[in-house]
């Protein structure tokens, strides 16, 4: 397939960076945080990289966005710190 016949609905990267937006989507949304993220879309560059835009966010939002990380990065170690040793909370 030539650049001009080429299309990005049948490009693997296409797929990806859809997929990975309907995934932030869909935690956006039970966060509460759907209405903050206007320019959230999937997209590929000029080289056909797929792309991810965030587009730009409140300070508030980012500070929400980061308490969401900080809270899933802490219930990821809590996780790994219960599984490391047999079950029980050191």
């Amino acid at each position: 397939m030539d650049a001009a016949t080429w299309s990005p609905i049948h490009s693997r990267e296409w797929y990806a960076a859809r997929d990975a937006v309907a995934g932030l989507r869909d935690v956006l949304i039970a966060a509460g945080l759907d209405s903050e993220f206007p320019y959230l879309r999937a997209d590929l560059n000029a080289f056909g990289m797929g792309l991810i835009e965030l587009g730009r966010i409140s300070p508030h939002t980012a500070e929400r966005l980061a308490e969401l990380i900080r809270t899933g990065l802490n219930c990821g170690q809590e996780h790994q710190n219960t599984s490391g040793s047999g079950g029980r909370t050191p």
